[in-house]
Parts: structure tokens; sequence; C-alpha cells
């Protein structure tokens, strides 16, 4: 501790007292203060939906309409979460203004994360092959197909899903794993594009020496692409995942049985009308906030990954 003391006293002495710096103060710039009125008023608006659903969250609904105004949660309590958790029976949730509806909450979670994770799986591999090409093989018509894959961007999804549903109708998948996750499994148009971008940067040199040590593209491929390729492919996984586990419309359309009803279709029971002939405004706000935690989750801990990939892509 006094040799600590002597250090810091020493450090005093020996330092040469000089006046700090004075900032120049900036003039004041009109465009300048618009431009930060702007973000702060985005800010607010982006910030302020996510606070009325948490607040809500915590109330009850009995209280949320004689409490309209106020931006504190309503009669505070933890029961909505409850209800979505499966923790709360029907008369207690029907006391805090609910429907008295039950779902099972473990269930559709575990069928949301086996839909999303063999979509996923299905659609990065998939894709990185046809990406892969794109940007290496060199065959006639080859820019012409990679055109006509970027325009099925394009096309919404709403006029797709009339066909794949009549096909898988046909196929007899109704009500099955195998029929949500079909049209999803192989390649997509923006998971493509995002991989090429990234092989036509990559060096060729350790390719051209492979393929001279006799290497067929296939080994190539698995060997020396896929290994550098990793952190993009990182990324486009996460983007798939979290865009498949936030998938609603198919999942509603295909798998109407509790055996494979996903997350996201079985939390719209509390959108149902409650006794008090309302719906259960608080569990769906609890709902929401449970289903979108994995997504936060996954963007706090990989968003500047996910950044500085796009970046490297080429994707503006």
């Amino acid at each position: 501790m006094v040799d600590v003391a002597f250090l810091l006293l020493w450090f005093k002495v020996c330092t040469p007292h000089t006046k700090p710096a004075t900032r120049r103060r900036r003039p004041f710039n009109p465009r300048r203060a618009g431009a930060w009125a702007l973000l702060i008023l985005a800010i607010a608006v982006s910030v302020l939906p996510f606070l009325w659903v948490l607040r809500t969250a915590f109330s009850t609904n009995n209280a949320l309409a004689a409490n309209a105004t106020s931006l504190l949660p309503a009669e505070f309590t933890f029961g909505a979460f409850k209800r979505v958790l499966g923790l709360q029976s029907a008369a207690e949730a029907v006391d805090e203004g609910g429907s008295g509806a039950q779902i099972n909450f473990w269930l559709y979670l575990r069928n949301s994360v086996i839909f999303s994770s063999i979509t996923t799986a299905g659609a990065v591999f998939f894709s990185a092959m046809a990406a892969y090409a794109f940007a290496r093989l060199r065959w006639k018509g080859r820019n012409a197909v990679f055109s006509l894959f970027l325009g099925t961007m394009l096309v919404p999804p709403i006029f797709t899903a009339l066909p794949n549903f009549l096909l898988i109708k046909n196929l007899d998948l109704l009500n099955t794993m195998l029929g949500m996750v079909l049209p999803y499994l192989f390649m997509t148009p923006f998971a493509i594009f995002f991989l090429r971008q990234f092989f036509l940067n990559m060096s060729r040199e350790v390719e051209e020496a492979a393929m001279l040590d006799g290497a067929k593209h296939m080994r190539i491929f698995f060997q020396i692409v896929l290994p550098n390729a990793a952190a993009p492919i990182a990324t486009l996984a996460l983007l798939t995942f979290i865009g498949q586990w936030n998938e609603y419309f198919w999942p509603l359309l295909v798998g109407s049985q509790d055996d494979v009803r996903v997350l996201q279709v079985g939390l719209g029971v509390f959108k149902s009308q409650s006794p008090q002939g309302a719906p259960d405004w608080s569990g769906l706000m609890a709902a929401t906030l449970i289903s979108a935690l994995p997504v936060l989750i996954l963007f706090a801990a990989f968003g500047k990954k996910i950044v500085n990939s796009i970046g490297f892509s080429g994707i503006k």
C-alpha cells in the first residue's frame, strides 16, 4: 500500500502541470440539430411500441380499460406469462380477464425448434452448393439462370402458397412435419445471392492448387470452400433461422393439429374472446414477448457478426 502511494506521489510530482486544452464550441448548425431531432424521434417511435407491449404484458385485462393512458402496468402481475407457459388454471385466467384457453406451450416450442432447425439446415446447405456452382463452375446459360433465380425474389410468397398447399395435399402430407418443411427445405434466392457474393471474393489459388493435385469439385467444396466460408454460412443460418422462427402463414395453413403446431400459431389462441367480450390483450402481449425472446437473444449475441458478414459479402 505504501509503495502504491509513493508511486502515485512520484507520478504527480514528475507530471508537468499544464492547463487542459479548452475545447472550441462549435457554432450552432441547424442541419445537425435537425438530424439529431430526427434520430431521437426515430428511436422513440421504435422503442415506444416495445414499451407498450411490456406495459400490457404485465397488466391485468380487467385494469387495462380503466388505465388506458397510463404508461405503467395496470395492477402489475405475472399472470399473463403464467397463462402462456401453462402455469395458470382456467379459473385464475378468467379472474384476470383472460379467455381461459389453455395451450401446450412446450410442445409448440419443440415443434418450432424442429421446424426452424430442419428448414435452416436444408436451405443453407443446398443454397451453398448452388452458390458455388454459380460462382465457380462455368456452364452455358449460367448468368441467365442466376438472373432467373434473382427474379423470383420479386414474387410475393402469397402467390406460391396455394400451389404449394395443393402439392402437399396431393402428396398426403398435411399435418405432418415433412409437409411443413418441404417448401423451405431447398435453396432460396437470397441465400444463393448472399453466398455467391462471398464465393466470388474468395481467392482461387488454393482451389487451383487442389485441382492440380487431382481434387474434384465436390472435394474442393467440402474441404476448402465450406471451411473458409464458415462465417457467412453461420450468418446466413442465423438469418434463416430467425425468418423461419417467425413464419406464421404456412404453418397455420398446413399444420392444424397439436402434434405439429408451431409456437407462433399456437399463441394465436390468446386472440380469442374472453368472457368480458374482449381479446386477452395481456396474454397476447406476453406471448409475443416470449416468442420473440429467442430472436432477441440471437441478435444480441451475433448482431455484430451479421453486420460484418453482410458488409464483406458486398450487400449494401
